[in-house]
Parts: C-alpha cells; sequence; structure tokens
C-alpha cells in the first residue's frame, strides 16, 4: 500500500514536525486543526522547522519551497479525510480528546483511510474500537526533531492487520524516518521506556533540591558524551507534554514534579517553543563553549 495523501490530525510541536517532514519528501499533507488559532500556531511552527530542516540537510531553497507546496491547513475535518489514505493523530495526550477525534473519524473517513497515533503513552488497544477500524489502527511514535531523531516506532496493537505494520515500514523510509518495529505493545514504546526514567529521575533530584538542572545537565553530559542533559531535552519536548505525563502517574513524586512543571507553564515558560524553558532560547547555555568546561 502506498500513502500520498496524508493528513496530520493536530499542528502541534510533533504534529507541525510530521506534517512537514512528510511534505518535505513529496507527500500531499493536510494539518487539521479544531480552529483557526490552532493553525496559525502550526504555521509558526512549521516557518521554524523548515528553516532547521534546509539547514540540517543542507537543502536548497526549491526544496523548501517544494515542501511548502505540499503542506496545506483546514479546519474542515470531512474536507481533510475525503481522500485521505492515512491519517496521522497527533493530539494532546488525553484519552477523551482522543477517542472524540476517532468517533468523528470514524464516520467521515473513506474505507481505504489507514489511521494510527502518535500517542507516546496510550497503548492501540486502548484505542483501537474508538476508530471503527481496529484493523487499520497501529501506534506510530516518532521523537522530537524527527528530521535527526528520526526514529518511527511502530507498535500493533491486538486488532491489527500485521501486512499494515509493512506498509508503515515502507511510509517510514520514505519519509526519511528509521523504522523501529515494537513487536508487542508496551507503553512508552522503546524510547519513551528508556527515556521517562531518566527524566523522572532528573527531575526528582531538582525537586528535592539536590542540584540545580544545569548542573544536572552538566553531569550527564559529561559522564555519558551526550549532546544535551535532561532538562535540556524537557525543553524541547515542551513543559505540556512534560506535566502530562507526571500528571498521569499516581506516585506522590510525580505529582510533586508535576506540580512543578505546572508553575512554570502558568508562567509561560513552555520550552523552546515560548523561548523560555529550564535554558533560554535561541542560545541556551548548555549549547555554550564553556559549558561543560572546568
Amino acid at each position: 500500500m502506498t500513502y500520498k495523501n496524508i493528513v496530520i490530525a493536530g499542528g502541534g510541536t510533533l504534529g507541525s514536525q510530521i506534517a512537514y517532514m512528510a511534505a518535505y519528501s513529496g507527500k500531499n499533507t493536510t494539518i487539521w486543526g479544531r480552529s483557526a488559532g490552532s493553525l496559525e500556531r502550526a504555521q509558526a511552527r512549521v516557518a521554524v522547522w523548515e528553516n532547521e530542516v534546509q539547514a540540517y540537510f543542507k537543502s536548497s531553497d526549491a526544496s523548501k519551497q517544494a515542501a511548502q507546496e505540499h503542506l496545506h491547513y483546514t479546519t474542515d475535518l470531512a474536507n481533510a479525510l475525503a481522500d485521505a489514505d492515512l491519517v496521522i493523530e497527533a493530539l494532546p495526550e488525553d484519552l477523551a480528546t482522543k477517542e472524540a477525534f476517532y468517533r468523528e473519524f470514524a464516520k467521515l473517513a473513506p474505507d481505504k483511510t489507514v489511521v494510527v497515533t502518535n500517542s507516546s503513552t496510550l497503548l492501540p488497544s486502548s484505542l483501537a474500537e474508538s476508530t471503527g477500524r481496529p484493523a487499520q489502527f497501529l501506534g506510530y511514535h516518532f521523537a522530537n526533531q524527527i528530521w535527526r531523531g528520526n526514529t518511527a516506532e511502530i507498535m500493533a496493537g491486538p486488532a491489527t492487520d500485521k501486512t499494515l505494520v509493512d506498509s508503515l515500514v515502507t511510509f517510514s523510509h520514505e519519509i526519511k524516518m528509521v523504522p523501529i518495529v515494537v513487536k508487542k505493545e508496551q507503553a512508552g514504546y522503546v524510547l519513551n521506556s528508556m527515556l521517562v526514567p531518566l527524566l523522572s529521575s532528573a527531575s526528582q533530584l531538582w525537586v528535592d533540591d539536590i542540584a540545580e538542572p544545569s548542573a544536572i545537565d552538566k553531569t550527564w553530559m559529561i559522564a555519558t558524551g551526550a549532546p544535551m542533559g535532561p532538562f535540556a531535552i524537557m525543553d524541547m519536548v515542551g513543559m505540556h507534554t512534560v506535566y502530562a505525563i507526571n500528571h498521569a502517574n499516581p506516585d506522590p513524586k510525580a505529582q510533586l514534579i508535576a506540580n512543578k512543571i505546572k508553575a512554570m507553564i502558568d508562567a509561560g515558560n513552555i520550552g523552546v517553543e515560548s523561548g523560555q524553558g529550564f535554558y533560554s532560547y535561541p542560545n541556551p547555555a548548555f549549547q555554550n563553549a564553556n559549558f561543560l568546561k572546568a
């Protein structure tokens, strides 16, 4: 199966990145948003991503222009879905929000349309029935800055038609991703099963006032050679996602972390997107040549 007409439901940080990489790779791509305001924010994000992608691939202005011509925006879900081959749902990590979208999707999408979720925490089996087509549904998870961290994790649910996995492997290659097939359902897939414990441990050190975020990041970067530490990663992911993951965790320690992250959100410090999180952007301290020096 070839996917030519792609719809991204949700133009947030990852949704807008996925959409841009699909358009950059020659796919006819539409971002669907629930309001004109959400689409304006998506367009602003894409304006950032297109410059970063151009710099990363050292591509021409013509490639950038071609990507722009392949990318469309709409609030009309029926119109977006009319000829969709593949829908990638990238809505907030909230079960009710996702289920509401899938109920509308089920009414409007053609029989041919495959739908996948970019959820980082919800399993395909928890959403499959609400799509109205569980055999044509699976989990499809991307990392942030997907042109650079270009893994695409493919996780089938119990009802998924297994040939769908193969078609998503092919599509992943087409949009310049490295497909990672997850053999069975696992909350957090592969990446977040490793990453979330790191971020949680670092956050606990911060909440317990053991060390400052910059000191924690320095420790990790010096000891492992990583290009950024856990707090820089949280800035990139965005505080809304970090808050959602911790808020959903019943552990009292996670709730303490959620409370401190919520205070940052309330102050408008949501990470790279707002220009301020644990670091200030576009020139964060951890990128300074002296950050790791004695």
